[in-house]
């Protein structure tokens, strides 16, 4: 799609992101990936009433070149664009359970999100937790570029899910998947819950490929 159609789906998609409660007031970013640079959220606005010609832009240099000033969490979006190749989109939530589950102090690092489904397998991947740090210190940025591509997802501690994908439309289905497979994480929290074995996500992995966003 051509810029015009990229700033118009930033706002829609956004919008019912707010709408359905995955954002509240000023919290979360988005970014898409654009010919010659990126588009993304400006800092402190509401992704339920984003204009699309206020949109910031930023030239493949990272350097602001229109609209207003683009969300102090730039540097999130801008690590998995130079660490996966082939990211068009990141979406950075607060949303209520994948948060919550970040505050929790004895989930897996290495697999933050469990493999309670297919489809978060499929659309998400494998999730790290990374060490809290305040929001907008760049060496979160630091901290994704760290883990080499490796994951299309990370949950940041006490803060929130930061997702990569292929395009806009599959990082907020991505996300959506996550949230959702955090709140059945917690309302599960005690109970004898059947994870998908090794070789089932194995073999979701080799069919859809891990995080594949679809």
């Amino acid at each position: 799609m051509n810029e015009a159609e990229a700033r118009a789906e930033l706002v829609r998609l956004s919008r019912s992101l707010f709408e359905r409660g995955y954002s509240v007031g000023s919290a979360g970013n988005v970014s898409v990936a654009v010919a010659d640079g990126l588009l993304v959220t400006p800092t402190n606005s509401c992704l339920g009433s984003l204009e699309a010609g206020r949109i910031a832009k930023l030239d493949g240099g990272g350097r602001h070149v229109s609209g207003d000033s683009p969300s102090k969490e730039v540097f999130l979006h801008r690590a998995f664009y130079e660490t996966r190749p082939g990211t068009g989109a990141v979406v950075h939530l607060h949303s209520t359970y994948a948060t919550a589950l970040s505050c929790l102090v004895d989930i897996d690092p290495d697999n933050a999100i469990p493999p309670l489904t297919p489809y978060v397998v499929m659309r998400v991947g494998r999730v790290r937790l990374l060490p809290y740090l305040r929001p907008g210190d760049p060496a979160l940025g630091d901290a994704i570029r760290a883990l080499g591509g490796a994951c299309a997802a990370v949950l940041l501690a006490n803060h929130g899910p930061v997702v990569a994908a292929r395009d806009l439309r599959s990082a907020v289905f991505a996300a959506e998947e996550l949230e959702e497979t955090a709140r059945l994480a917690l309302l599960l929290r005690g109970l004898p819950a059947r994870m998908l074995e090794p070789a089932r996500i194995d073999e979701l992995e080799r069919a859809f490929g891990p995080g594949a966003g679809g």
